[in-house]
């Protein structure tokens, strides 16, 4: 996995690469489809993540023929 560091400039005070990595976990068995492909790259938006009672999004994307999930953004709702 790959962390944009992105987030960190508005949302490092309620938010870190723990919860991130969390909210990834929650991804791990479910069929999702992407908001947005532009080759090579499918993108896409989860909103109401919940996580010890508080909610996310994460704006994340997969790369074609490559095994790494990109998390783009991911804050507090």
């Amino acid at each position: 996995m790959v962390i944009d560091p992105h987030f960190e400039a508005k949302h490092a005070n309620s938010i870190t690469d723990e919860i991130i990595l969390d909210l990834v976990k929650q991804l791990d068995g479910k069929i999702i489809l992407p908001d947005e492909v532009t080759p090579p790259y499918s993108y896409f938006k989860q909103d109401r993540m919940e996580l010890n009672g508080k909610f996310y999004r994460l704006i994340w994307l997969v790369e074609e023929n490559e095994i790494y999930i990109g998390v783009v953004n991911a804050h507090r709702r």
